[in-house]
């Protein structure tokens, strides 16, 4: 059977909604956070990709050696642009998904699961944990954005 859409007047009303938006938000905070932490480890490893940000540590040649790669700013960086990845689809599909009617238990599930797997995606990232910590995370997270976007398709399967 085929739920009725949420109308938008009743989206502040609507309890899968506000736990959707409580969830999104958390986890495109934690997103933002890792723009903080890839700054933290340019600024303490003086690794910079731009000439113009080491302006503080010396002019000419001397500046030069900050202009540099390093592996811990880089795994931060990974780190981002796997939540960019998964975080991105996540609150596009999740909307459709908050909008489908689905039960507050079940929406509140995949919202958790998804939440707490992008939290610890970042910490076996940032640690690092052995795999498949990593991997497992990734895969779960992954798998809740799919199970919402099968759940999406097969209420309002219009095709």
């Amino acid at each position: 059977r085929r739920r009725e859409m949420a109308k938008s007047t009743q989206l502040i009303d609507n309890e899968v909604f506000r736990a959707y938006a409580t969830y999104t938000a958390i986890v495109l905070i934690k997103m933002m956070l890792m723009s903080l932490v890839t700054a933290y480890f340019r600024i303490t490893r003086k690794a910079f990709v731009n000439p113009e940000d080491t302006a503080s540590f010396g002019k000419g040649e001397s500046a030069k050696k900050y202009l540099r790669t390093d592996p811990d700013v880089e795994r931060a960086r990974r780190g981002h642009l796997n939540d960019l990845e998964n975080i991105v689809p996540f609150v596009g599909i999740g909307l459709l998904y908050a909008l489908s009617g689905p039960e507050l238990s079940t929406a509140l599930l995949h919202f958790r699961i998804f939440t707490g797997a992008r939290i610890l995606h970042t910490f076996a990232y940032l640690i690092p944990l052995p795999q498949p910590g990593r991997g497992l995370s990734w895969a779960v997270g992954y798998s809740v954005t799919f199970s919402m976007a099968y759940k999406v398709l097969k209420t309002a399967w219009l095709l």
